[in-house]
């Protein structure tokens, strides 16, 4: 069975792509927990973040929204010498930010998975690359989410890690023709 050429990097990497990634995601959760880690991986490979995602899910309380805003300086200072997590700073301070901006954006849309989809009309976008070479780094849809969640408070948001995060949540399906997943989602999901 073709995969895509990525996925074949890791035992991890390789169950991420199989059950995850380009997946349309409407949980408030797991749509923070990738807002969280898709941030946390700026600069870093994807594989450096799932290999800590266990322990960024013990670290951050499963990423409860919620309780993750009223992260105090102890807590944050803990965070920072965790060595489950990327122990940078800015990313650290960045998920409590963003933790509160979420909170603030599901105040204003009744939910911040109604907020997010609204910039693909509620529905995946599927595209059709021949290879992992063809996929973009960012998109013109991206750039737009991007300037709208920083508009809104949120760190960590560029146009590159957006067009990730549509990726991981499903927003849009970059599977390669090739891979057996894309057939699989464009049909239980178009």
């Amino acid at each position: 069975m073709k995969k895509c050429t990525w996925a074949l990097s890791s035992p991890n990497e390789e169950q991420y792509h199989d059950l995850e990634w380009g997946v349309p995601v409407h949980d408030g959760r797991l749509l923070f927990e990738f807002l969280i880690l898709e941030g946390a991986q700026a600069g870093l490979s994807w594989s450096t973040i799932l290999n800590k995602r266990e322990g960024y899910r013990l670290a951050f309380d499963n990423f409860d929204a919620e309780t993750v805003a009223g992260y105090d300086d102890k807590k944050i200072n803990e965070l920072l010498a965790n060595p489950a997590i990327i122990r940078n700073k800015l990313k650290v301070n960045a998920a409590v930010i963003n933790a509160q901006a979420y909170l603030k954006v599901q105040q204003d849309f009744g939910s911040f998975d109604g907020y997010i989809w609204q910039f693909v009309d509620g529905k995946p976008l599927h595209n059709a690359w021949k290879s992992h070479a063809e996929i973009p780094a960012s998109t013109p849809t991206s750039e737009l989410i991007g300037k709208n969640l920083k508009q809104r408070g949120f760190k960590f948001v560029g146009s590159t890690i957006c067009y990730a995060y549509m990726q991981a949540t499903g927003m849009v399906n970059d599977h390669t023709i090739d891979c057996y997943r894309h057939a699989e989602i464009k049909t239980q999901y178009s």
